[in-house]
Formats: C-alpha cells, structure tokens, sequence
C-alpha cells in the first residue's frame, strides 16, 4: 500500500510540474531536421521526400483509400481532399485554444495559430510559462492526429531600433517552440522555425500593439 502512495505521488509531481526548456547547447539535437528557412513552395517540394523518407505522409495517405479519390481530376480531387482535412483541423484547433492571447485563423488552404508572447512565455524571461505549456501542448496533440502537415514556426517582436537584436529575440521564441514540438514527439522534418524580428506588424507600435507584436505565428499547411 505505501508503494502504490509512493507511485501515486510520484506521478502527480510528474505531472505538476512546470516544463522547462532543455539546455540551449541540446538544441541542435531536438532541432536536428528542421529547416531553417521560409515554408515557401519550393522549400515544401524540396523537403517532400525528406519527411516522407522520415516516416511522413501526405493527406491522400491520412484520409484513406476513398474511391472518390480514383475518379475524374486526380489533382483536383487531393485538392478537395486538403480543404476538408485541413477543416477539421481549423475546427479542432479552434475548439480547443479559445483561451486569451491565442487565435485561429485560416489563409486559404493553411491555417495559422496566432499566439501572443503572454500567451506562451513567462512574462519577465525567455522561457515556456505554465500556460504556455497547455496551450502548447494541446496544439501538439492535435497536430501529432492531422500529421499531413507541414509546420512553420514564426517569432516576430515588436518594433525595435536594432534590426540584429529584434532577429535573435525572434528566432530564439521559434526555437524554444520547436523545441517544445521535438520533446513532445512532432516530427523535426515537419518543421520550418524563422525569426522575422519586426517584421509584419499585425498592430499598432504603440503600448498595447507592441505586446501583440510580439507573437509566434504556427502556420500549418498539407502536405500533398
């Protein structure tokens, strides 16, 4: 009986307590296959049989053998089978993040998860906050299911006098993000990780729009 208490506690500490990032000198390792580059076409035709090569597959792969799929334009069709893939995706992620800080929105066949610095980080420090860690983790639960996917991993700040600075600060917030994604088993060749500084402000520079300035932006598009 005092063991099975032991156990218990064990498990409960586990689970209470709050993530941290890995030593920045283990990066490397948990980043290792991801691209470090825009998720531009040429960028996702390039890193196709990368990822598939790496256990990936594509949306036709997840939905299943449809006969629909074997009739008429065969192009159009896979097109039609990623709209509604990437819905249910849409659909998931929206009723699962309706939280503060955090937002969902679609971009033609994409959808992007805007969250806010607050949102993931701790308020005074370079680090993953505890309710960065939910959030989080409940995006990696859902993309670990809709797997067909390619990721891209945006940090963006807000408008700083230097350009050098404002890169590394944003660079640093994608990072710790894919990191998070690696440690919780998202496959690493999924994965495209930018820091754009203060680039494409999506607010004002003033007190309020600077906090949402500062932001990661996970794009997710299907891979066909």
């Amino acid at each position: 009986m005092k063991n099975k208490i032991l156990s218990l506690l064990c498990v409960l500490l586990v689970a209470c307590a709050q993530y941290k990032s890995p030593e920045r000198s283990t990066w490397p390792t948990y980043l290792h296959g991801v691209s470090f580059t825009d998720m531009s076409e040429s960028a996702r035709i390039a890193k196709k049989p990368i990822y598939l090569g790496a256990g990936g597959r594509t949306v036709v792969d997840a939905v299943g053998n449809r006969p629909e799929l074997d009739y008429g334009n065969k192009s159009q069709n896979e097109a039609a089978a990623s709209v509604g893939y990437m819905s249910e995706l849409e659909y998931k992620l929206y009723d699962a993040l309706r939280r503060p800080g955090v937002s969902v929105q679609r971009a033609g066949t994409d959808v992007v998860i805007i969250l806010v610095r607050d949102a993931i980080m701790e308020l005074n420090a370079p680090e993953i906050s505890a309710g960065g860690d939910e959030n989080l983790g409940d995006i990696v639960d859902i993309l670990k299911k809709y797997d067909a996917t390619f990721i891209e991993i945006a940090g963006y700040t807000d408008s700083m006098r230097d350009s050098t600075a404002a890169h590394a600060l944003s660079l640093d917030m994608a990072e710790r993000v894919a990191v998070y994604m690696a440690q919780h088993k998202i496959n690493q060749s999924r994965m495209f990780v930018v820091g754009r500084g203060a680039a494409r402000p999506i607010a004002a520079q003033d007190e309020w729009g600077r906090l949402t300035n500062r932001r990661v932006e996970i794009r997710i598009t299907p891979v066909r």
